[in-house]
């Protein structure tokens, strides 16, 4: 007998079979069960999630010859018929080939007849949006007034492009994605039927490739059995799908956090030389950042048996949540744009350059340009626009060049941090400690948003706003707590209560001062003879423009 393939063989035969879709199989199963059938039937969702299954399997329970019911049987010559696509009161329609009017009208005048064995004439049309506008009125009456032996099933992935007066007049269901979760416990069931053996990482690979479609999950399955030789392993899937291993996802990022750019391209450079896809090396990278995001706010949805679990809780340790969220912008804003790059190598680096070069405000690593870098300026043009962006002190009390210069904020320096031995006292500036502290995650938020009340020996006591009281959490003062300790060299004691109204943080300081250099950046360009005489001549105004750093 000739080889079947998994999609093929494997595609659910009854709604008990069909996978994640519980809300359609449940509605359906209710309106057959009370005998309450609509005569039009919409079925939406991306590919490979079910909706041609859906539909023979809607038209089994329709003309089961055991009666119209939720539960066909499987087995009579009606259930066979359709099983097998031979059903001659079922017709299935591709209508991305047969998209003109004559070729509705051949259905529709066919639609007239009494069907010839089953209890309904059933016309199933795939892709029903590829229609033509005129196929599309040519059914409006029909849908309107429709033969009682006949039921329409359209399917489609874009039904954004089907006329609303068809919408109208029909049920319509929204076929969800699957979930990588379950399509690995699917794929898991489906090879413990075949007897192939599996390891579970490589049908987490196989999930996540499929995005959500279980047809392709099945086809993908196909292809590693094929690729692995009668097994489905790790190592083949990873290099059938041309995956990124998560090793090189690490260390992109241990090199992210250290700062060390000649680590970062080294990684770049091994990758191109594996041939690795840089665009799946940008959508690992981005799923990995969703991972550390997860742990850092809700460590319990990482699963147990993750492999990476471990290093991804001691990453979102290391780096703060800020970071993380501005890493994961970078990755997908670097993927979408690959395809304008140079060449990729060049879009994949000048990515990860990127986050090296933008960190946020506090607590990060900034790269300043050298403070004798020249000044790039444009030519003044027609009727043109001045940009007052917010300058670093020195910026400020400079006057301006002969041309407009827009000036953007430099934030300080960190200051390194002193050895324990070296810190006998605290001088009551919380402001001064949280930049000298090495924070990452939960204790830097709980820092930045706290305004110190007392200091007395070795207890800190500190007050959080109202609307940030999810900071006080235990975990996040433990992780502060400890900080500090390891900061004085000695155990501290940490005391958090909330404040009603604002309170003096470390976060509304720099806001402060941040909206202060504004202020003097848009005077000391209001007031510039250069600047005067342009708006004058060309009819110009000053027009301010926020940072497109996050502000905190």
């Amino acid at each position: 007998m000739a080889y079947q393939v998994l999609a093929r063989k494997w595609r659910p035969k009854s709604f008990a079979e069909l996978a994640g879709q519980e809300h359609v199989v449940r509605a359906l199963s209710n309106a057959l069960t009370q005998n309450r059938l609509h005569h039009a039937y919409l079925f939406t969702g991306t590919r490979g999630v079910g909706k041609t299954t859906v539909a023979r399997i809607l038209a089994k329970a329709l003309n089961c010859e055991t009666g119209i019911g939720a539960t066909p049987c499987g087995v009579c010559s009606a259930c066979t018929q359709i099983d097998s696509g031979r059903f001659v009161d079922l017709l299935e329609l591709d209508a991305a080939s047969n998209t003109g009017i004559d070729n509705m009208r051949e259905v529709l005048d066919n639609a007239q007849y009494a069907p010839t064995v089953g209890r309904f004439k059933v016309y199933i049309i795939d892709e029903v949006h590829m229609l033509s506008k005129a196929a599309f009125n040519s059914m409006l009456k029909t849908l309107e007034e429709p033969p009682e032996h006949v039921k329409f099933i359209l399917a489609t992935t874009d039904p954004q492009k089907i006329p609303v007066t068809v919408l109208s007049r029909c049920l319509q269901f929204n076929l969800k994605q699957m979930a990588p979760e379950m399509v690995r416990e699917h794929l898991d069931k489906v090879l413990g039927l075949e007897g192939i053996p599996s390891e579970p990482a490589a049908l987490r690979l196989i999930a996540r490739a499929a995005a959500g479609s279980m047809r392709d999950a099945l086809s993908l399955l196909d292809q590693a059995i094929a690729y692995g030789n009668g097994q489905v392993l790790e190592d083949t899937v990873r290099s059938m799908l041309g995956a990124i291993d998560q090793r090189y996802l690490f260390n992109l990022l241990n090199a992210l956090v250290a700062a060390d750019g000649a680590a970062l391209l080294g990684e770049a450079d091994q990758m191109a030389a594996r041939s690795i896809a840089f665009d799946a090396a940008l959508q690992e990278l981005g799923a990995l950042l969703h991972k550390i995001a997860l742990a850092q706010t809700v460590p319990a949805a990482l699963p147990d048996d993750l492999p990476e679990r471990d290093a991804i809780l001691e990453l979102a340790q290391r780096i703060d949540a800020e970071t993380v969220q501005l890493y994961y912008q970078i990755s997908i804003l670097g993927r979408r744009d690959l395809a304008l790059a140079p060449d990729e190598f060049a879009g994949f680096t000048m990515t990860l350059l990127r986050m090296l070069a933008f960190v946020p405000d506090m607590g990060g690593t900034h790269i300043s340009a050298p403070s004798d870098a020249p000044v790039m300026s444009r030519p003044v043009r027609p009727a043109p626009v001045l940009v007052a962006r917010e300058p670093d002190a020195q910026a400020v009390s400079a006057p301006p060049p002969a041309a407009p210069v827009s000036t953007q904020n430099v934030p300080p320096e960190p200051v390194p941090a002193a050895a324990p031995s070296q810190i006998t006292a605290f001088d009551g500036d919380w402001t001064a400690l949280v930049t000298t502290l090495k924070l990452g995650g939960q204790a830097r938020m709980l820092a930045v948003h706290s305004e110190l009340e007392s200091c007395a020996g070795d207890c800190l006591q500190l007050r959080v706003p109202v609307a940030h009281k999810h900071l006080a959490d235990k975990s996040y003062q433990d992780k502060l707590r400890e900080a500090i300790s390891t900061h004085f060299g000695r155990p501290m004691r940490l005391q958090v209560s909330l404040a009603e109204g604002e309170a003096n943080t470390p976060v509304r300081q720099q806001n402060e001062a941040r909206a202060a250099r504004q202020s003097e950046a848009e005077a000391v360009i209001a007031a510039d003879p250069f600047v005067q005489d342009v708006m004058q001549q060309f009819d110009a105004r000053v027009v301010e423009i926020k940072s497109i750093a996050k502000e905190q």
